[in-house]
């Protein structure tokens, strides 16, 4: 199994990115997806997850109204989209899947896979 993350970049303080998540060996549609981010010097923290059947998504209060996370089943394809980016939105950004009961907390989610870096200037 393995998960890759990809789209980060650099990009100016205000403007947006997506970033997306593909699968390989495994399928999207039974999991939780989260995405996670990790800055220099912290731990990795759970920024956005969206529940295997859909329905109203977890943001972390930093995040909240500036990214969207999405999926599509069909491509086996997770999506976050960053709008508003802010320079402590600089991490690495990792997807990973869950089946815990509980998606919206980060333990239980599993296959990290590399990440893609997001560089926020200012």
């Amino acid at each position: 199994v393995q998960l890759q993350a990809s789209g980060g970049g650099l990009v100016q303080t205000g403007g947006s990115l997506g970033l997306s998540c593909a699968a390989s060996g495994l399928t999207f549609r039974p999991y939780h997806v989260g995405w996670f981010r990790q800055a220099p010097g912290q731990e990795r923290e759970l920024v956005a997850a969206i529940n295997r059947s859909g329905g109203v998504p977890y943001y972390v209060d930093s995040v909240k109204g500036r990214f969207t996370i999405s999926r599509d089943n069909a491509k086996n394809t997770v999506y976050l989209q960053m709008n508003g980016v802010k320079f402590e939105d600089t991490a690495v950004y990792y997807c990973a899947v869950s089946q815990n009961v509980q998606w919206r907390m980060a333990a239980g989610y599993k296959y990290f896979g590399q990440g893609t870096l997001v560089t926020v200037s200012s």
